[in-house]
């Protein structure tokens, strides 16, 4: 199979750099750029809710935008609500949730999890008197086996809180099992799909969760978050606003004013993606992870931590280097206008787990629809020369 590059559509790696920090934010697809900067100088920019055409616009590009959302996760548009980021949308989501319940509830979550998918659902039982618990991996395979959540619901168990991928490792785990249990004992389900949604195909209806979240600034969009959250279930819970605000739909999520100009960039880059195609995305992103994966698990002194292989993962690599701490290979890296990260990355139960929380974590490298065959050639080179020193 021939690469396809598709380098020029993000003028952002223009200057020479390989990107692997995608798993962060990526770079912003130029439909995206140009939907953003159309909005803001072509009289467009404006507040949604008034009767002149700026307003009238304002409010059509939610609601198209919610459409287009709805469209790539299939799922209810109604459903769709906007906000800074996933981390914003999930203390808010979790706050009202726990507005709903009461001493001795139990919500379920996981020790492979993002923080923002951790801390937001432990404040939110403290202050219901509810019980925070958490599901190991497996730290050998760095997989989530369903039955080590399931074997933590019970009758008290109101949600499950689960990583559509470890934003760390990569792994991402099997769900539907997970979910039919959760629901099967009458609890509700939240997906951190933050980093799942640039690498695979979501289809909600399929899934079948209740509220998830993402963050379209790591699928080639401005930064930004997106909730999605059953209709039903949206208008029900208790939102923390202020009173001359909607109180119906998605809009009752969204305080303040929406930031126009970034709706406007999900927009034109779900366009992108839906056009692209995620199944066809995965497969070139698996064509250069695939020799990334292989190339630093031959390198002796590099220790890969996740997925042997490439099904049931993301395309994100998490390593170490025998001889240097992981901040001192992302140093080396970038001196070779290499980027990566190194750390935690906010995954403190996963490097906990794993016993590297004293170590300095692990070098992250993620693949983005921007690299290139040579891009991986370039880190594999840099990381095999740290080894042998």
């Amino acid at each position: 199979m021939t690469f396809t590059s598709l380098r020029h559509r993000f003028p952002g790696v223009s200057d020479g750099w390989a990107r692997f920090d995608g798993p962060a934010g990526t770079q912003v697809v130029d439909s995206a750029i140009t939907a953003m900067t159309t909005w803001l100088s072509d009289g467009s920019n404006g507040c949604g809710g008034g009767h002149f055409a700026a307003a009238v616009k304002a409010d059509e590009l939610v609601e198209r935008t919610r459409a287009a959302v709805g469209r790539l996760f299939n799922a209810p548009a109604d459903g769709v609500t906007f906000g800074p980021n996933m981390t914003s949308l999930t203390f808010a989501f979790s706050r009202a949730v726990g507005a709903t319940l009461q001493p001795g509830d139990r919500i379920v979550g996981t020790r492979m999890d993002h923080d923002a998918n951790v801390s937001t659902w432990m404040r939110a039982a403290q202050t219901a008197g509810a019980e925070h618990v958490l599901a190991p991996f497996d730290p050998v395979s760095c997989t989530l086996p369903p039955a080590n959540v399931i074997d933590l619901i019970d009758e008290r168990t109101k949600w499950v809180t689960l990583p559509g991928a470890s934003n760390l490792l990569g792994t991402a785990p099997d769900l539907k099992p997970i979910i039919d249990a959760a629901h099967a004992a009458g609890a509700r389900v939240f997906i951190d799909a933050v980093a799942l949604a640039p690498h695979q195909r979501i289809d909600i209806a399929v899934l079948g969760c209740d509220a998830m979240v993402t963050s379209p600034y790591k699928w080639y969009a401005p930064h930004s978050g997106v909730l999605w959250c059953d209709p039903a279930l949206l208008q029900a819970l208790p939102v923390f606003k202020v009173r001359p605000s909607h109180d119906e739909g998605p809009s009752r999520f969204e305080t303040g004013m929406p930031n126009f100009e970034a709706i406007a960039g999900i927009e034109a880059t779900v366009g992108f993606l839906m056009e692209e195609g995620m199944d066809r995305l995965q497969a070139a992103e698996n064509e250069l992870f695939a020799p990334l994966l292989s190339g630093l698990q031959s390198i002796a002194g590099v220790t890969v931590y996740g997925v042997a292989g490439l099904e049931g993962r993301t395309p994100t690599a998490a390593f170490t280097v025998a001889g240097h701490t992981p901040s001192e290979v992302a140093r080396e890296l970038a001196a070779e206008k290499i980027a990566v990260w190194d750390g935690h990355n906010y995954a403190i139960e996963v490097v906990g787990q794993l016993g590297l929380d004293t170590t300095g974590g692990v070098v992250r490298a993620g693949i983005s629809r921007y690299l290139e065959p040579d891009d991986v050639q370039r880190l594999l080179r840099v990381v095999e020369r740290l080894a042998a020193t």
